[in-house]
């Protein structure tokens, strides 16, 4: 069973999740920013994972510390999850449509570290969130998960299109790079015979 349990606890956040990679999409997700959750839940139908996770941040002071600790925090479940990585396609990218908005999304989990992230998200908030916040989270997701991730809005005119067409669009690139391959599933995806060490 490809699960993990984290659980993280600072002065600033204190976050416990649940991630089993091979689930049914179903979610019980409570950060205290409303559409922060809404897109968390979105990842996890897409993906087709199960995902619990409980934040409680100092949102009195700001958000930043919540939504990029729940980066952290998603990475590493699924660093734990996909434990040696053997067999798993390790690269996905999808393409996705939502309305007038085109998204673009590629995964590496390959162990080394690196985030290109552009979204054309042009407003400060969509809902409760802070949008400026959305590369913080997956800068904290591939530092802790060990992924390349590019992320890119090609256009759109709806700034909440944007940035849930680029969660739908991460699910799916996510669910594609750790399916297995059943004709490798006793080697490591690289022909190095190792993955880099993760951060």
């Amino acid at each position: 069973m490809r699960q993990a349990t984290i659980e993280r606890i600072t002065k600033e956040t204190q976050i416990t999740g649940t991630l089993k990679i091979d689930g049914k999409g179903r979610y019980d997700i409570s950060t205290g920013i409303r559409f922060f959750d809404h897109m968390l839940e979105l990842f996890t139908k897409h993906g087709g994972f199960d995902l619990t996770l409980k934040a409680t941040g100092d949102l009195d002071v700001d958000q930043h510390h919540t939504v990029e600790d729940v980066g952290i925090v998603l990475g590493q479940l699924f660093a734990k999850a996909l434990g040696d990585r053997k067999g798993i396609n390790r690269a996905g990218y999808f393409v996705l449509p939502m309305d007038e908005t085109l998204a673009v999304v590629a995964i590496d989990l390959g162990g080394r570290p690196a985030l290109v992230y552009q979204d054309k998200v042009k407003t400060r908030l969509v809902g409760d969130y802070i949008t400026e916040l959305s590369p913080d989270f997956f800068d904290g997701f591939t530092v802790h998960a060990g992924a390349n991730c590019h992320v890119k809005i090609l256009y759109g005119r709806s700034n909440h299109h944007k940035i849930e067409a680029i969660f739908k669009c991460f699910a799916r690139a996510m669910k594609y790079a750790c399916s297995k391959d059943a004709r490798l599933k006793d080697q490591l995806p690289s022909t190095k015979g190792l993955l880099e060490k993760t951060a």
